[in-house]
């Protein structure tokens, strides 16, 4: 039950999104028509309930013009609410164009990635709650499981598909990242935690490619892209620092980072659709790299 009232926050908020405005008569004509009216006409009640809903559940809210008596989603609201609002309201789009489209699921190939759903909501519950979180955690690059993790949760995170929760580790007296597929067993803590004044989450990676810090000083980089590459930087920047010197036949792109282990994978992930110019210390990390993985074909 919960589930299908979920489909139908999502159908409801894919087709005002889809329309930017439209009229009760013409919702409930296209509701009828949808898998998840079960036949049923989208009473006024009904949809007054679900627009109640649908806010609590997603933080959207449904406005009515009353001069036209159109629906719209309302997006007003601060630069982090927005963003965040934008982002539900993208899943949402997706899930309800999936959610109807079941004759068709032999057509649709999706990438398989690890699940945070279990965890997601627990963590994000504690930090509602400002609770300390407790867990065993089993990291990529290690073997065994290391239990009895505590941790202050001050914010969670997405970067290629997966969801990581960055906090203040108790034992280590340090801020730390960790995987939210990779823990186990976590557990609200009854113990209260106060956030660091002046910390923002924006700011923590805002020097940052992806999930991963450094203790140095940002570097100004630059990348030289075939013509090609430029138009996939232009699409899906690497980073919001990101400007561009156009030339004929390559592109130059500027940026202000640290330099970190996923940021030098991301360069070599593009192989020679992309050279580092700059700085003189990136550029021979990348060069170590492929040098290393061009031994192991020798």
């Amino acid at each position: 039950m919960a589930k299908n009232l979920i489909n139908k926050y999502i159908w409801i908020i894919d087709t005002i999104q889809r329309y930017g405005r439209i009229s009760r008569d013409e919702l409930n004509r296209l509701w009828m028509k949808s898998s998840v009216s079960d036949g049923e006409p989208l009473a006024r009640r009904t949809f007054y309930n679900y627009r109640r809903g649908i806010e609590e559940t997603f933080n959207v809210t449904v406005e009515c013009d009353q001069s036209t008596f159109e629906y719209y989603i309302d997006t007003s609201g601060g630069e982090q609410d927005d963003r965040l609002r934008n982002w539900l309201l993208d899943a949402a789009s997706m899930s309800g164009m999936l959610s109807d489209s079941h004759d068709v699921s032999d057509r649709i190939v999706l990438e398989d990635v690890p699940s945070a759903r279990g965890n997601l909501p627990v963590v994000i519950q504690a930090i509602k709650d400002s609770c300390r979180i407790n867990f065993s955690y089993r990291a990529y690059n290690r073997v065994n499981t290391k239990h009895d993790i505590t941790i202050e949760p001050y914010f969670v995170r997405i970067f290629k598909q997966l969801w990581y929760v960055i906090g203040f580790n108790v034992k280590d007296g340090m801020i730390k990242t960790y995987s939210l597929d990779r823990m186990s067993d976590v557990v609200i803590r009854n113990e209260h935690f106060e956030m660091p004044p002046g910390f923002s989450a924006a700011d923590y990676f805002k020097d940052c490619f992806g999930i991963m810090q450094s203790k140095g000083e940002p570097k100004y980089i630059t990348l030289k892209t075939t013509s090609n590459q430029a138009k996939y930087f232009r699409a899906l920047p690497l980073h919001h620092s990101q400007s561009e010197e156009v030339h004929d036949s390559y592109s130059l792109f500027h940026y202000r980072l640290l330099i970190t282990y996923d940021f030098v994978q991301e360069i070599l992930s593009h192989g020679s659709q992309v050279e580092v110019i700059a700085p003189p210390e990136l550029k021979a990390m990348v060069v170590s790299e492929l040098r290393a993985a061009l031994d192991n074909y020798s």
